[in-house]
């Protein structure tokens, strides 16, 4: 029995949800996202909730019970609220600045890197001295994709704690060489 899986996925105000030939759509204000369902779940969509069971008990379609009801939701509260991952720039020298759909980094490189930001994400840079990068979409899994190659670009290290940081994230830092 799928904890996750029995809870309906209650649909905000503002948001329209059809079901056309196995593709859940959710519509709103953030833009649309589409759920592929498996055949062997079946959603049912009632006044402002979406239930998802599923069809029988078979291994594969109790694995994809919470699965599939994790997507929805992720599509349904994407185009309602969207998500946003923020990354903190550390280091002496190091500061980030978005024009329109690129990001320009500056991390201790010898040449400054330039990330050409995919369609439907926006990148906001944010903080005092430029060094908080805000990630935000409709698309929970490319928002974290791409907070994940901004990161990769220079990621913390554990000495000084310089680098491409998570905000919620926490560097473990080691004492240095000793006499």
């Amino acid at each position: 029995m799928s904890r996750v899986g029995k809870n309906p996925v209650t649909v905000p105000n503002g948001v329209e949800v059809s079901l056309v030939s196995g593709m859940l759509k959710a519509k709103g204000k953030l833009g649309e996202q589409s759920v592929m369902i498996l055949p062997e779940i079946e959603v049912k969509i009632a006044d402002s909730e979406i239930v998802v069971s599923p069809k029988d008990t078979s291994k594969r379609a109790l694995a994809m019970w919470g699965t599939t009801r994790s997507l929805v939701n992720n599509a349904v509260s994407g185009v309602s609220v969207g998500f946003v991952k923020r990354l903190e720039v550390n280091g002496v020298g190091y500061r980030a600045q978005a024009q329109g759909q690129k990001l320009t980094l500056q991390l201790g490189y010898s040449h400054d890197i330039n990330y050409v930001v995919p369609e439907g994400i926006k990148v906001a840079v944010e903080g005092d001295r430029n060094s908080v990068i805000a990630v935000s979409g409709a698309d929970k899994q490319k928002v974290g994709q791409v907070a994940s190659e901004i990161r990769a670009f220079r990621k913390p290290e554990p000495y000084k704690g310089k680098g491409v940081r998570y905000s919620d994230e926490y560097i473990v830092r080691k004492e240095g060489k000793k006499k």
